[in-house]
């Protein structure tokens, strides 16, 4: 079973936004007192944390789904639904965070560092939120957009000062705890480490760390041994120390090959764009297991010879502690003056604003063809969001939708793109959402009128005193009118009434 994992793909799904929600606002004598429908709650990020205390990748391998909560709805009497909770995931210092397309995300290399690596969905308004002066009644909301499902990978690259390398049972393990409170397996067989070991060493005033990679062989680069695969780990550190084991019984080896071997294969190892090469770096050579008599003639005989190398050359045991106080000073003073090169390149980070370009419309149109002719693909941030956000059982929803679309221009920009009447439009990658475009309406408010309206909810209905007089004047008007014009059909002999009795009229009666 797996005791280490350092590299690990993480399924993730964040939450999705909550809806919007419709509603009117009922009061007594007032039934339809306005809209009150409340936002619905934004979906849950998923962050990732860099913790020291956390040391390996093991629980994300044997769980690698990871989600987080969904917004809630919104609710009516303007209440807004509740956010989904953030999830955090610890993960060791010295993770590289990669997406599924193989792009660097974030280089987590200090403790606290967080990245969101999987953003929740935004949560919809709700139509109080949607009404103004010439929409006071939206009969519609918005949709909460879906949060990011996809996967990262994550892959541990130990943070560490001083890199060891040598052949397997080259005694790596055993300088680590000769030389810290680390507490590595330790066995007389090849291979007995199977991951990366780290220590703490205090020199005098510095304070380093030390890692051991399990063992290199030659061929470790064609895919032998297990020391190609944790190679990643000494790609941050500052000195590599050759372990070189001078007790060896194996025949056809001897110190010089086996440092030529490990040489060859640090070569063939690619360090990421911007690093150093691993034999570019300081490098040191311990002979280890100089308590063997046999060992130590064989360390001063080719001490020479690796120092006309290149390399500085020191002759320790781990059993009996020699040689260990003047290796431990010399990689402290190696990582010391690492340290301060690097102080003094490190510039602090220059913030750059990046403004929107003028001609930057926020969409593009891509022309694909198919077998019914072109079809003219909407590609952008901002129509794909509010194609999600659109509720396309509600018509006055879908209305709403085009007057946003017409507002970014693109039924100008479908225009200069070649589409005509009837041309299939697709806005989103994929499947999408599909419709025939219709040029000659420039805005579904030209079949609708004016949406978002409703007569039930006019404020104004009460009529002033003077409103009220000159309505009175004018249907008293219109009945002396009515009674003139009967007058004179009468006159004229066009009617009488139905009793046989002559109508009198009011003067003709006074004057009796």
């Amino acid at each position: 079973m797996a005791t280490f994992v350092d590299r690990v793909t993480l399924h993730l799904r964040a939450g999705h936004g909550g809806h919007g929600c419709v509603s009117v606002r009922r009061e007594k004598f007032k039934p339809l007192a306005g809209p009150d429908g409340g936002n619905g709650g934004d979906g849950g990020d998923i962050v990732l944390v860099a913790d020291p205390q956390v040391t390996t990748l093991l629980g994300y391998h044997r769980a690698p789904h990871r989600s987080s909560d969904n917004g809630q709805p919104g609710m009516g009497d303007h209440r807004a639904g509740t956010t989904g909770g953030e999830l955090e995931l610890p993960v060791p210092v010295g993770t590289v965070v990669t997406s599924a397309d193989g792009e660097v995300l974030a280089d987590l290399a200090h403790p606290g560092m967080r990245i969101v690596v999987a953003e929740g969905g935004q949560g919809g308004l709700g139509n109080a939120a949607l009404s103004n002066q010439k929409r006071r009644a939206p009969g519609f909301a918005l949709l909460g957009t879906p949060g990011f499902e996809g996967d990262v990978t994550l892959e541990l690259k130990t943070v560490a000062d001083v890199a060891l390398v040598g052949f397997p049972s080259a005694g790596k393990s055993s300088l680590v705890a000769a030389m810290s409170a680390a507490r590595p397996k330790i066995a007389d067989y090849p291979f007995t480490t199977l991951h990366p070991n780290l220590g703490v060493v205090e020199s005098g005033q510095t304070r380093y760390t030390i890692a051991d990679v399990p063992g290199l062989i030659e061929g470790a680069s064609e895919g032998k041994g297990l020391g190609l695969e944790f190679l990643r780990h000494v790609e941050r550190c500052s000195a590599l120390l050759h372990v070189i084991d001078c007790a060896t019984l194996e025949p056809g080896r001897d110190p010089v090959s086996d440092l030529k071997v490990i040489l060859a294969e640090l070569a063939a190892y690619p360090v990421p764009e911007g690093q150093t090469p691993l034999l570019e770096r300081q490098q040191l050579v311990a002979l280890n297991k100089v308590d063997v008599p046999e060992a130590l003639e064989l360390a001063e005989f080719v001490r020479e010879e690796i120092e006309g190398m290149g390399f500085r050359v020191f002759e320790i045991s781990t059993i009996a502690h020699r040689g260990l106080r003047e290796l431990s000073f010399a990689l402290a003073d190696i990582v010391e003056r690492d340290r301060a090169a690097k102080a003094v390149e490190a510039e602090p980070e220059r913030i750059v604003l990046r403004p929107k370009a003028i001609d930057d419309a926020g969409f593009r149109i891509k022309v694909e063809g198919s077998h019914e002719g072109p079809v003219y693909r909407i590609l952008g941030a901002k129509p794909e969001r509010w194609v999600a956000q659109t509720d396309f059982r509600n018509d006055e929803a879908v209305g709403y939708l085009a007057d946003r679309l017409a507002k970014i221009g693109i039924e100008e920009a479908l225009l200069k793109a070649g589409a005509v009447a009837g041309a299939t439009v697709v806005i989103g990658p994929g499947a999408g959402i599909v419709f025939d475009w219709e040029p000659t309406i420039a805005s579904a408010a030209e079949l609708v009128g004016n949406r978002g309206t409703d007569p039930r909810l006019d404020r104004n209905v009460r009529r002033t005193t003077a409103e009220r007089r000159e309505q009175y004047h004018e249907r008293m008007d219109a009945k002396q009118a009515a009674r003139d014009a009967l007058g004179v059909e009468r006159d004229a002999g066009m009617w009488t009434d139905d009793e046989g009795f002559e109508v009198q009229r009011y003067d003709e009666g006074k004057d009796a």
